[in-house]
Formats: C-alpha cells, structure tokens, sequence
C-alpha cells in the first residue's frame, strides 16, 4: 500500500518552503548553467578562440557548442559522487554543496582572461570551470527532485514534482532575458567587450539568495526515516546496479528527446536566428530574437508544471508519451516555421515546441523517484539523469551545427530531434504505470518494466 504524507495545516508551511526551495535553487543552479549555454553560442568563440574564429568562423561555433557537451560527460562523475553522499547523509546537504559549487564555477567565469590577454590557457581554464558546472549539475537534480517528491502527499507527487522541473525553464527565462537587457542596453559590441562577464558575476548575489531559502528546508522526510529505520546506507552505488540496472538505463534513454530538443531552445535557436546568412543563420534582429525565446520559454515552464499536475491523474507514462508524441511530430514543420524569418512565426515555433518539452519534463522527478527504492533513490536518478543529458542534450547543439553544415537545410536537425523523440517515447512505454508507489520502501526495485511484468 502507498504510503501517504497528509497535507494538512500543520505541514503546509513547510510544503511550501520545500516548493520554493526546490524551484529557487534550480533556476538559480540552471542560470547558471544556461548562461554558458546562451555565451556559447553568441560571444565564446571569437574570444576563447581567437585563432580559430579567424580561420574557420563555422569551426570555431562548432567547438564552442562542443564546450557545453564537455561538461556533460562530467556530470555522471557528480551523480556518482553526490548520489552517494545524498542516499548516505541526506538530500539537503548535497544540494546546499552543489548551489555553492556551481556558482564559483559560474563566477570565475566572469573574470577569465580571453585568448588575446593569455593565449591557450584561456579556453584551457574555461574547460576547468566548465567541467566544475558540469560536476555540480549531475548532483543538483537529483536532490532536488527527491526533495521535493519526498515530501509530497502522495496523490500530489507530480506536481511537487514539477517545481524543480519548472527551475530549469526559470533559469532559462533568467539567462536568456539578462543576456537580451544587456546587449540591448550595451549594444552588440560593448557586450562583447567586456558587457559578456556582467551575467556570470550576477550569479554571486543569486547563489546567496539561493543559499538561504535551501538551509531554511527540512531534510526529507523519506530520508529520514530510512535512516531511523535502516541507519546509513551502506555502499548504495554497488546496491544500484546490482538490482536497478534496467530502471538506470531506463531513465537514461526516457530523458535522451527531452534533453536535446531542450538545449537547442536554451543554445541554438538564438544563434542560429541571429547569425549572418552568409554564415549558415537567418541574419535577424539578435535582440529581437533573444526577446523571443525568453517569451516563448514561458510555455515551457507553463507545460512543465501542468505536466506534473495531469501526472497526477493519468499517469507518469502516459502523461510522458503525449509529450514525445508532440515533439515527434512538431519537429521537423517548425523549422519551416523559423526559416520564413518572421519572428512571430519564429515565437509560434519555439512556443509549439514548449507544449511537447514541458509535458515530457514536468513528471520526470515523480517518475525517476518511484522507479527506486528509497536507499538508492539519490543516486539511481542522479544517475540516470545524468546519463540521459549526455546522450541527449550534451552535444545536440554540436551536432544541430554540423547537420547544418553538412546539409545546409535545417530541417535536417528536425529529422535527428523526432528519431530522438521516438526512442524515448519507446523507452518511456517500457516502464509500468508506477504513480502512488510506497517511497518509504528501502529495498527491491519498486517498479518493473512492462516487459518483466508479462
């Protein structure tokens, strides 16, 4: 029998700490992250590698979207590391170490010298600090996540859920909105003069403020009780893949479409708008277009909470399926959508994209936390989270640049997101219905798959 935690007068406060905590710390953990994504794609380059850019212009773009791929592949090591820590100590902890972490990393960046002042090692130490964003992000979600769920009546777990689903759209109306100010108020060359670090030293004010509301929340209440049940867990990692394997390599491939249709709307749609024609790009207004996108991100924190709330009464999978169904069949006619240069019709694009993205990332933290058994949970989603971002979205913007290059029509990037979309929807129908599970439960796979249930 699911257990159930009451939402009655007496925990409501703390419900909402929990909720604010959740969302706060992940649009502020995803800011930073995102405004990488967004530099990347607009001002990197030229300034990191300078010798290349003057050369190969497409190159150069191509290396620095490569650079938010190389950060990726270091947040399994994050999820290994703070997933342990996380089912042995508690899910607060971690995600007080990993808000702090990443906003070092994130304001280091802000006073790196270029390649013009120190030559190679300026994109030497601008991989060292990213490979740090990368490290904190494979710890971040997964706390949050099991934050917030763990906490949450039971039939109201999706939409707890959601809220630190919806940080990551946050964060990115955050970044994408700061970076559209300042190169509206600075103009495109002060911004990348020097207006480009503005954005990344904001993040030590946002780190305090983040900070603050994370200590004020109570340790979950799962964890809590596993640990005056069970005591420390012992060795979780070795635990995991001996009896969840499937359910990591589940969640892994269910995130993979999510992942990378998400990060060509937080790194390439702008650039690709913005950039000259003569550079494979639609050469339109870059502030117009970085205005767009942050409007447009809007639905994707809207679907993405509505996600979780229909979550909660159809169900995780199905809930998933509708959203990789949409995605699947919007993404190739988008592109015909954004190629006509209009920015309306750019906006109807990007926003119709949002509807399949939010509804197939507003359950994913109920889904992930009642696939595992509570004395594993940290790590498992940790895990398989981080892993769905590097087959997802660590290089997609990379590969959306070198699809174009290599076929010179955008449509083309279309083609690789549905595929994305249909391995995912194939994955996600795999898992059996696990929505009101009992999450106190410490040991046994508390989900199959629908091939072991037959």
């Amino acid at each position: 029998m699911a257990s159930t935690i009451p939402s009655t007068g007496a925990n409501r406060a703390e419900e909402r700490k929990v909720l604010a905590g959740t969302m706060v710390g992940t649009t502020i953990e995803w800011y930073d992250f995102f405004i990488y994504a967004q530099a990347a794609g607009l001002v990197l380059a030229p300034l990191f590698l300078a010798p290349v850019a003057a050369e190969n212009p497409g190159l150069a773009q191509v290396l620095s979207f490569a650079t938010i791929g190389i950060s990726f592949l270091f947040r399994p090591l994050g999820a290994i590391v703070a997933g342990n820590l996380g089912d042995r100590f508690g899910r607060k902890k971690v995600l007080v170490a990993t808000l702090i972490l990443m906003g070092a990393a994130t304001s280091l960046i802000g006073v790196l010298p270029t390649y013009a002042q120190i030559g190679i090692l300026a994109p030497v130490l601008l991989i060292l600090l990213r490979v740090l964003q990368g490290f904190s992000a494979g710890g971040e979600w997964g706390g949050a996540a099991l934050m917030s769920v763990e906490h949450a009546p039971t039939n109201k777990r999706g939409y707890f859920g959601a809220f630190p689903q919806i940080g990551v759209p946050c964060g990115m109306i955050l970044a994408t909105f700061t970076i559209w100010l300042l190169v509206t108020v600075l103009g495109n060359e002060a911004f990348l003069a020097w207006g480009w670090r503005l954005p990344f030293l904001f993040s030590i004010v946002l780190i305090i403020v983040g900070h603050l509301i994370r200590k004020a929340v109570e340790e979950s209440p799962v964890f809590k009780q596993m640990q005056k049940e069970h005591g420390e867990s012992d060795a979780p990692l070795r635990q995991l893949f001996r009896t969840n394997t499937k359910q990591v390599i589940l969640t892994a491939l269910i995130f993979l479409a999510n992942n990378a249709a998400g990060y060509l709307l937080i790194a390439f749609f702008a650039t690709y708008a913005s950039r000259p024609v003569d550079k494979l790009g639609l050469g339109m207004d870059r502030g117009t277009v970085l205005l767009a996108t942050t409007l447009a991100s809007f639905g994707w924190l809207a679907f993405t909470l509505y996600g979780g709330r229909l979550s909660d009464r159809i169900g995780r999978v199905r809930t998933f399926q509708i959203g990789y169904v949409v995605l699947a069949l919007w993404a190739i006619p988008m592109w015909f959508l954004i190629d006509s240069k209009s920015i309306v019709l750019y906006f109807v694009a990007l926003f119709v994209l949002t509807v399949g993205l939010g509804l197939s990332y507003g359950p994913q933290a109920a889904l992930y936390a009642e696939m595992f058994p509570a004395r594993v949970r940290f790590s498992g989603v940790s895990i398989g989270y981080a892993l769905g971002a590097i087959v997802g979205g660590a290089f997609a913007p990379m590969i959306a640049e070198l699809l174009m290059n290599e076929f010179k029509v955008s449509w083309s990037i279309g083609v690789y997101i549905a595929v994305a979309a249909l391995i995912s929807l194939i994955a996600v129908s795999f898992v059996k219905e696990p929505k009101g599970v009992d999450l106190h439960a410490a040991e046994g796979p508390t989900t199959t798959t629908r091939a072991e249930a037959h």
